[in-house]
């Protein structure tokens, strides 16, 4: 039992606890690139921010007219990526703050991603959050990604922890889709600040319209001590 009573923490990681969206950008637009797709948008990227990798390659394929398999794919995404990650990945301060935090309180976390068991793994040792974030669930390890709750349903489990004690840290719509689905609570910070009016944002129990910029350790700390002892 921590000092939240019971709860437990599973976060996104990418646009959550890591600021990896221009990497994935520029790893996908090589990717395109040399499959004979110029001029691949920031915008058309935004399209897929929350989505997994796997499952924006499969997108990727049918938009495209790609005919690579999406296992090729993935691992020329994958390639780019890491060299990218490997070379610069900054995390949000305010979210090092809040994990150290919880840390500091014994409350139990995980990292719960859409990205590659490789990607992950390299971002969380790149930037010291592995010291932290041992408990890890890769979208490859689940039968659906988000908005499916399968990922933080796995998370939960590997942290022995009731669904309904467990509280998500997410970015994207499709992330707090699947929070809710999973009978979880949601912090929702949205990447893409236009989107933060989406309806599927309505459901987080706290939403910081402002995103990154509105985000405080304190403040979500604040706002998990109500939720224990208001469930």
């Amino acid at each position: 039992m921590n000092t939240l009573g019971a709860l437990s923490v599973i976060f996104d990681l990418d646009g959550t606890l890591v600021d990896s969206e221009p990497n994935y950008y520029e790893a996908g637009r090589r990717t395109l690139a040399a499959y004979g797709v110029p001029d691949f948008s920031w915008a058309e990227h935004e399209r897929y921010v929350g989505i997994s990798t796997r499952e924006t390659l499969a997108d990727w394929r049918e938009r495209y007219g790609l005919s690579a398999p999406v296992e090729e794919l993935l691992a020329v995404k994958d390639r780019h990526y890491l060299e990218l990650a490997r070379a610069a990945t900054r995390v949000y301060p305010q979210m090092r703050a809040f994990v150290e935090l919880l840390a500091a309180e014994g409350v139990p976390m995980a990292v719960a991603s859409g990205s590659s068991p490789a990607a992950v793994k390299a971002v969380l040792a790149g930037t010291g959050l592995d010291a932290h974030l041992r408990t890890v669930v890769p979208a490859d390890e689940v039968a659906h990604g988000k908005p499916a709750p399968d990922i933080f349903l796995e998370a939960a489990r590997r942290l022995g922890a009731d669904p309904a004690d467990c509280v998500v840290v997410e970015d994207a719509a499709p992330g707090v889709v699947a929070a809710h689905a999973a009978g979880m609570r949601c912090i929702a910070v949205p990447y893409v600040a236009a989107q933060a009016d989406a309806p599927e944002f309505a459901t987080a129990g706290l939403l910081l319209r402002g995103g990154q910029e509105e985000f405080t350790a304190r403040a979500a700390y604040a706002w998990l001590v109500d939720s224990a002892r208001h469930p």
